[in-house]
């Protein structure tokens, strides 16, 4: 009995078990690290056409703005051109058109803008409008030579009888706002860059 309890009380030697958390790496951190690369590229292979056919096409960009040179309008004439598939209106008013404009009180008007307001300062005789109806989307009268100005000597809208001034502010009939005007920038004395 002496003998079993001599061995009881001897302690054995501990020896530390390698599990791999000395070198550095595991095997185990190597396969999660690859499984995650692995999925992020997949991933981004997925999403990333995805995320691109998003992006506006190029003949998309390229109607995106629309650069006119206004040096060839004389005093008293419009233009017409297209802006995003949209006639587009460039009038360079007379001094009596002008003065016309600015006769009516604005506070009188249906959307109250003055002539100031819809064009651009150094260059407040030329006027630039979208060339379709706020009524129902026709295209106005006015900006060719020989075609109807209406009642207002601006513009006039054969499908409903909208009647326009020569600011394009709505005077007449069921348009219910002025001709749009679009943002554009003078890039010259001679160039406008519209939208």
């Amino acid at each position: 009995m002496a003998d079993t309890a001599a061995t009881a009380n001897t302690e054995l030697p501990v020896v530390p078990v390698d599990d791999g958390a000395t070198e550095g790496v595991r095997r185990r951190d190597f396969i999660n690290i690859a499984a995650l690369s692995t999925a992020g590229v997949g991933g981004a292979a997925v999403l990333l056409p995805l995320i691109s056919q998003m992006a506006p096409s190029k003949d998309v960009l390229a109607e995106s703005t629309t650069e006119i040179d206004v040096s060839a309008i004389e005093t008293g004439q419009a233009i017409k051109a297209v802006f995003r598939k949209q006639p587009l209106f460039i009038r360079r008013l007379t001094p009596e058109e002008m003065a016309a404009a600015d006769a009516v009180p604005t506070e009188s008007l249906r959307d109250a803008e003055s002539l100031e307001d819809r064009t651009k300062e150094g260059h407040r005789d030329l006027l630039v409008t979208m060339g379709v109806c706020t009524h129902l989307g026709c295209v106005p009268l006015g900006a060719a030579e020989g075609e109807s100005k209406g009642e207002y000597d601006g513009y006039f809208c054969p499908c409903h009888g909208s009647h326009y001034d020569t600011a394009g502010r709505i005077r007449k009939g069921p348009a219910p706002t002025n001709l749009l005007v679009p943002e554009y920038a003078f890039t010259s004395d001679t160039t406008i860059t519209v939208g």
